[in-house]
């Protein structure tokens, strides 16, 4: 490094945000990961022993990510080279890879290739990372915040290990925000910087599990903070509220989002309105689109609750009603009535499994003919075919019922709805045995 370059790394490390300055040095310095990071686990015996594999490092923004890959080629003691998915393209991943392959050829040292967001990179740009990912040219760490199985090419995906990393934990944060109010080199251990008790749990409630949005924070409300007579810097909770820009992990087209809605609708299945409740105010505080919420409300009442309760679908099409002509805010309401109402409900999926059922012995079997009492016949020549003979009209027959077979001949005995026995749909079943006897079992009563 020349003189030039020296100087430009000190001006740059001095002005560079908290967030970066605060960084680890070292592997023992890192904050969180316990599950893949504690002395034992397999990340970190490879990372000792110096034998490390491509990999993916998957995780919500701010869970130390970028930290991680650094320091392993650190500990490691290879080369490093990152890129960002966002600017590079093939051609700089082919520069990479030629400059690692001299490298290796000439001093034996490898070369760790960490590539941000590389869930952006397009499957040519993947591709491209393949073979000399196969023959150990290069090891991959990319990082990511979408789901690899869905972003990642699955023969680069088959030549990585994918490990998880998990949103910070509360004592994480705690430790990060302590160590750089105390820090004199990279953080503010020379500003006489502290907070109040509620400025702290503040901070760590809107981090969200960030290291990076936590520090970001900090170090906004403690240049907007004035020192007192003895030079240092007190932040107060009011601060720390005006200086924060409120982080979500939320991403209408990301697995929070898919996960999110799974649990929404899982828990109005499992009867359960506090959990609903909760995962409701989760999509609406993110700015989730409420008709999309209210379009799964309408499914769930009829695929979870169905006969047992009709109403449930008519409260479930008048709360996406009551949101398209009101608009949010207040469309929450609705909303949250047919979410309580739904969860509450007594549950029954027999709709739902009767029509996948029919579905599934149609597509097997070929079309049998239509009974001949069921046939249409507006013409005469139909008639003389016997199209629509012996059909009986319903409401001319005691109680508006009439028993026949009208299931083509060679089905007759196929059977599709089983009804429940619970709520409404416990009425209907018994009416059914009424109807038809013991083709829809045996009637409570017996």
């Amino acid at each position: 490094m020349t003189l030039f370059e020296h100087r430009k790394q000190e001006i740059q490390d001095r002005i560079a945000p908290l967030a970066t300055r605060m960084r680890p040095q070292s592997l023992n310095d890192y904050v969180g990961q316990k599950h893949i990071l504690t002395p034992g686990k397999v990340l970190r015996r490879a990372i000792d022993e110096d034998r490390l594999p491509s990999m993916i490092l998957w995780g919500p923004p701010g869970s130390g990510k970028t930290t991680l890959a650094r320091l392993v080629a650190g500990e490691t003691n290879s080369h490093f080279e990152q890129l960002s998915a966002v600017t590079s393209g093939v051609k700089d991943v082919r520069g990479v890879i030629a400059a690692a392959s001299d490298r290796l050829g000439q001093t034996g040292r490898k070369t760790i290739l960490f590539i941000d967001e590389i869930h952006r990179f397009s499957k040519s740009q993947q591709d491209a990372l393949l073979p000399h990912v196969e023959d150990g040219t290069v090891t991959l760490i990319g990082a990511t915040t979408e789901n690899p199985s869905f972003e990642v090419i699955s023969p680069l995906l088959s030549r990585t290990r994918v490990y998880t990393l998990e949103p910070l934990q509360e004592e994480d944060i705690t430790e990060i925000i302590e160590r750089a109010i105390s820090d004199d080199n990279h953080g503010l251990g020379r500003e006489g910087v502290s907070l109040s008790e509620d400025s702290m749990h503040f901070l760590l409630r809107v981090a969200n599990g960030d290291a990076r949005s936590a520090l970001n924070t900090l170090e906004l409300a403690v240049e907007s903070t004035e020192r007192d007579k003895s030079g240092n810097i007190f932040v107060e909770v009011e601060t720390m509220e005006e200086s924060v820009q409120r982080q979500s992990r939320y991403d209408r087209l990301g697995d929070m989002h898919y996960d999110t809605i799974s649990a929404f609708i899982k828990t109005i299945r499992g009867s359960d309105p506090d959990a609903a409740l909760y995962y409701l105010a989760r999509m609406i505080d993110a700015g989730e689109d409420p008709i999309f919420i209210a379009r799964r409300l309408v499914i769930s009442a009829a695929e979870d609750i169905g006969l047992a309760n009709p109403n449930g679908l008519a409260v479930a099409m008048a709360a996406q009603q009551a949101v398209s002509f009101v608009g949010m805010p207040e469309g929450r309401i609705p909303l949250a009535e047919a979410t309580i109402y739904l969860a509450t409900a007594p549950k029954s999926n027999s709709a739902y499994k009767a029509i996948d059922k029919a579905l599934e012995f149609v597509k097997a079997s070929r079309d049998e003919p239509v009974p001949h009492h069921l046939r249409n016949a507006p013409t005469k020549f139909m008639k003389e075919l016997g199209y629509g003979e012996g059909y009986e009209y319903p409401h001319d027959k005691p109680g508006h019922f009439s028993q026949a077979d009208n299931l083509p001949e060679a089905i007759k005995n196929e059977r599709f709805y089983e009804p429940a026995d619970l709520g409404t749909e416990h009425v209907i079943r018994e009416r059914l045995i009424k109807w038809w006897g013991e083709r829809y079992g045996k009637s409570s009563d017996d």
